[in-house]
């Protein structure tokens, strides 16, 4: 723990804040708070004893994103986009940033203190199993699916081992939003039918049937994963989120002692090597360039959410709050053509404000949360989130042993793609959250109620106090 914390809390942000143009002031003092209190969290999760993947995604983001590439921007007063703010209302960013990662530790702390409870949600839905049939369905879906639109991209099957700038001019990407949705209605279903057939459980009298086609399909859905998840074309994140819930859904990290190996592992592959990863974005590809950490928080465009916070407290200045805004996430199905009031995306009417010719970028859930209501709306989701993300993990560690059920597979996909919930904008991505959420409830089922045995009167009752816990096994 003191070494983490020594990394994390004092020596990345010393190296950042070592350097000739550093401007200190208040805002930087503030950014250092965020910092502290980040990677102080972090340094709790990556040493915990029990396994909280949920609290290491959401303090992953908090740390880097909001963490210490603000503290590069303010501190050489050097940002990715042009759009400048006054010193005001980058304190305000910062100050938001806090007051965000003060509700969410808040909302932990009243999960951990009310930990007994039963949660009447979360548990029945996490207890549920996979089921044979359904996931033999689902796999045959994804295949047919697969079969019907991948052909209908310009490019053929070539344009998904070329570039993401490849599949956007395929019209497969943002700029299309009804191709973008059929890629997505193949890439998601064909990640949940591989993840689910490697997890099936295994009948106890055994199933030639069952396991013969489980072979036979294996093959093809690795293969159609490897077509529409990889990571030349797809998103960074998305592509992240399929690899580590193959991995951290494995049972060999489901012990505390690998899940912190591994979580080490991610968390300086994102520090080190995510700003590297997006070699494959466009045709052609300029010689990788190796910066400082100062350089490529300041300078990298991945590193826009805390300067479009800046923009988006400018924004609601001029604009005033948008309760309304809210509703886009939830009713975002609806096609303008009969809401023509419709909020716009946030990040796209944030780059709209500031001038900006693109519209890819990001609008962080602290200013998506903020545009809704002021700080109030912050402080009410960041503690539920907080809330629910620990729930989420204590419901996984206390179900551990089940290797079949939705919380070995729902809550590590939850953890990773919540760096795509955090970064933003949600109705960029509430589509593929929901198919994410929804998929994997059609090929579970609610566990069958055991009826508990009767006791034989020649067995002493259990001492109190002794009882196993389920979903963990003793050891001798």
């Amino acid at each position: 723990m003191c070494c983490w914390f020594l990394l994390l809390v004092a020596m990345l942000p010393t190296l950042i804040l070592y350097t000739p143009e550093a401007r200190f002031g208040a805002t930087l003092a503030m950014q250092c708070v965020v910092v502290a209190h980040a990677g102080t969290a972090l340094t709790r999760v990556l040493t915990d004893t029990s396994v909280r993947l949920v609290a290491l995604g959401f303090w992953v983001f908090a740390y880097v994103w909001l963490g210490l590439a603000p503290l590069a921007m303010l501190a050489t007063d050097t940002y990715p986009l042009e759009y400048r703010t006054g010193d005001s209302t980058a304190f305000a960013a910062a100050a938001l940033t806090e007051l965000g990662l003060l509700a969410y530790s808040g909302g932990t702390a009243l999960a951990t203190r009310s930990a007994t409870r039963r949660s009447l949600v979360l548990e029945p839905l996490l207890s549920r199993r996979l089921t044979p049939w359904p996931v033999l369905l689902l796999c045959g879906l994804s295949l047919v699916l697969a079969v019907i639109v991948l052909p209908q991209q310009e490019g053929g099957l070539q344009a998904f081992f070329t570039s993401r700038q490849a599949l956007r001019q395929s019209g497969a990407e943002a700029e299309d939003p009804v191709r973008a949705l059929q890629v997505w209605a193949v890439a998601v279903p064909a990640f949940w039918a591989l993840v689910a057939l490697v997890h099936l459980p295994r009948r106890p009298a055994g199933d030639r049937l069952l396991r013969g086609v489980r072979w036979m399909l294996l093959p093809a859905l690795l293969a159609l994963n490897v077509i529409v998840n990889n990571p030349i074309s797809r998103p960074r994140f998305w592509a992240g989120t399929v690899l580590l819930v193959l991995l951290f859904s494995w049972r060999r990290f489901s012990s505390p002692r690998a899940f912190r190996i591994a979580a080490a592992a991610l968390t300086i592959g994102v520090l080190f090597v995510f700003p590297y990863s997006d070699y494959f974005r466009y045709d052609e590809r300029e010689v990788v360039e190796v910066l400082s950490l100062t350089e490529q928080f300041s300078t990298a465009m991945d590193y826009d959410a805390f300067q479009q916070m800046q923009t988006g407290i400018d924004y609601v200045k001029d604009n005033g709050f948008s309760p309304s805004a809210a509703l886009g996430p939830v009713l975002f199905m609806v096609p303008r053509a009969i809401w023509p009031d419709k909020p716009q995306t946030t990040g796209i009417a944030f780059a709209e404000y500031a001038g900006y010719d693109f519209h890819n970028l990001s609008a962080p859930l602290w200013i998506e949360t903020y545009l809704w209501g002021g700080g109030p709306c912050v402080v009410a989701a960041f503690c539920l989130l907080g809330l629910a993300g620990r729930r989420m993990d204590d419901l996984r560690e206390r179900m551990r042993g089940g290797h079949s059920t939705l919380a070995a597979l729902l809550v590590p996909a939850v953890a990773f793609y919540q760096l795509v919930l955090l970064r933003g904008s949600l109705m960029a991505i509430v589509g593929p959250l929901l198919l994410l959420l929804v998929v994997p409830l059609f090929i579970t089922t609610r566990p069958v109620a055991r009826s508990s045995p009767s006791r034989s009167p020649a067995r002493p009752p259990a001492r109190a106090g002794h009882a196993p816990i389920p979903g963990h096994r003793r050891h001798s």
